[in-house]
């Protein structure tokens, strides 16, 4: 019999690629999306005939408990969240709806309808924040430095309590940053590998960005996936940090990405004091040595690669575009 999971958060970069890995090692899966006047469906185009996609809402706790009660899942991924920084600075209580108390309502939900499910949360690096040591571990205290990261300490803790309090399979992958062609356009990642796709292309000539010294443990969103999956495999839960140890500017990332198609960073982009936040997060920097040693996990995209392959990516759908009009 087929393994049922559920995704929340399936249209997003993580949710497709984990629903990817999830098909080919034969699960059936379930994707919760929620009722929306415009859906976004691109990430998962290729492979929604194969996926079954249930409406529910993480602001509607009895949404929630029906859709479990409806599919029993085996294993339960909360990948759902109001998930750019910037945004929960505009959004605060919006984004603790979503990123903190949506937590507290799947593991009720789980914790009534189908309490022997195994459970995933998506924390973050961002709980780390203003960093108290260099590397951050699964025990480097967190200092927060948005309403985002604030929520997701909260989810964070919110899983280890019922985790304790309910004896549940709940664990959390403290994910640092993990990108790939798939990437929001909002984020500055993406917003890179468009900028430089579109200028090579003649579509644009500057990219205006905020904090170029920012530092960032970056990794491939289809090895981190990976990760979250062989966490709910233990026998016993627990909580993971997924980062590749190795941190890159902003800067490093522009000059690989406009390096990449033969120009010169320094003579398209722009400083814009628009694009600084509030409160900054300088360094972050993993250390997934538990991951590696209990899970087997590593990953396999290295920076390099992964900025080409954004690049690259950009490149061909700007490409088309301008075919099409030509």
């Amino acid at each position: 019999m087929k393994k049922k999971a559920l995704i929340t958060g399936v249209t997003g970069q993580d949710g497709s690629y984990l629903a990817d890995l999830l098909l080919d090692k034969g699960y059936e899966v379930i994707g919760m999306v929620r009722r929306a006047s415009t859906e976004a469906f691109e990430r998962i185009a290729h492979i929604k005939d194969r996926l079954v996609l249930k409406q529910a809402d993480l602001l509607d706790e009895l949404s929630l408990i029906k859709l479990m009660e409806e599919t029993l899942p085996d294993e339960i991924y909360n990948l759902a969240a109001q998930s750019f920084v910037p945004t929960s600075w505009e959004q605060p209580i919006l984004t603790g709806e979503f990123t903190a108390i949506g937590v507290i309502r799947m593991l009720e939900a789980m914790r009534r309808a189908c309490p022997r499910a195994k459970f995933y949360q998506a924390s973050s690096s961002e709980m780390f924040g203003k960093v108290r040591e260099m590397p951050q571990t699964e025990q480097t205290p967190f200092y927060p430095r948005s309403p985002y990261g604030v929520s997701k300490v909260f989810g964070h803790y919110i899983t280890v309590n019922y985790r304790e309090s309910y004896d549940l399979f709940a664990a959390s992958g403290i994910l640092f940053n993990h990108e790939s062609p798939r990437r929001g356009k909002e984020f500055v990642t993406r917003k890179i590998s468009d900028g430089v796709a579109r200028i090579k292309l003649g579509l644009a000539t500057e990219l205006r960005l905020g904090n170029l010294d920012a530092k960032r443990d970056w990794g491939f969103a289809g090895d981190y996936v990976e990760a979250m999956w062989m966490m709910l495999q233990q026998d016993e839960p627990n909580d993971f940090v997924v980062a590749t140890g190795i941190a890159h500017s902003v800067k490093d990332f522009c000059r690989i990405a406009f390096g990449h198609v033969g120009l010169d960073w320094e003579k398209h982009v722009v400083i814009d004091p628009a694009f600084v936040r509030p409160a900054e997060v300088e360094h972050l920097l993993g250390d997934s040595a538990k991951a590696r040693q209990t899970l087997g996990w590593q990953p396999r995209v290295d920076f390099e690669r992964l900025v080409a392959m954004m690049v690259d990516a950009d490149l061909e759908r700007h490409g088309k575009n301008v075919e099409r009009r030509t």
